[in-house]
């Protein structure tokens, strides 16, 4: 079964991180959400989210993918934390999935990941990144690296994901069932 590990910080958007997990588990993909300190966090939105593991305790753990929310400060904390830089770069040498959405790909700019790359975020979130090739799509997908705009993206991010790991058909039975 495919894993996914989705780190959290106070401030994280909600929608973005609930959605993902939601569709993800949908999708019978083993989705594993992890606050930096293993407490509870704050989104972004006020909501109350209960991690299933610390950073810490995921770190120890191989994924095939990690998916970043953005929100804000949720974005700010999880960039100024070593650990998340490290995971990014670790996990895109391995070439596995790095995946961030709304501010959250400026993580992966900050990482030097997105360099020549194409991509997308919530508007402005990558301006002081010239290297990175912006985009306007929803969803943009460059090699390993799938990013996407913000809350309004966040299902279609999240049903890309379950594609890359699970196949087209699997991603149609989970669409189907949400009565899109």
């Amino acid at each position: 079964m495919p894993s996914v590990l989705l780190p959290l910080a106070n401030g994280s958007e909600d929608l973005e991180a609930i959605t993902i997990l939601n569709i993800l588990r949908r999708a019978d993909i083993e989705a594993v959400s992890a606050s930096l300190d293993g407490q509870s966090i704050r989104g972004s939105r006020g909501t109350i989210i209960v991690p299933d593991l610390s950073l810490d305790e995921a770190l120890k753990r191989d994924f095939d993918m990690v998916v970043l929310p953005g929100g804000q400060p949720g974005t700010k904390n999880l960039k100024a934390d070593a650990r998340i830089i490290h995971l990014v770069q670790e996990m895109h040498r391995k070439d596995r999935y790095v995946c961030a959405i709304c501010a959250a790909p400026s993580i992966l700019a900050t990482a030097g990941l997105l360099d020549g790359k194409r991509a997308t975020s919530f508007p402005t979130s990558l301006d002081n990144f010239p290297q990175v090739n912006i985009q306007t799509e929803a969803v943009v997908e460059d090699g390993k690296i799938i990013t996407s705009r913000g809350p309004g993206t966040a299902m279609d991010f999240a049903l890309i994901l379950v594609e890359r790991l699970a196949g087209k058909s699997r991603r149609n039975e989970v669409e189907a069932s949400l009565v899109r």
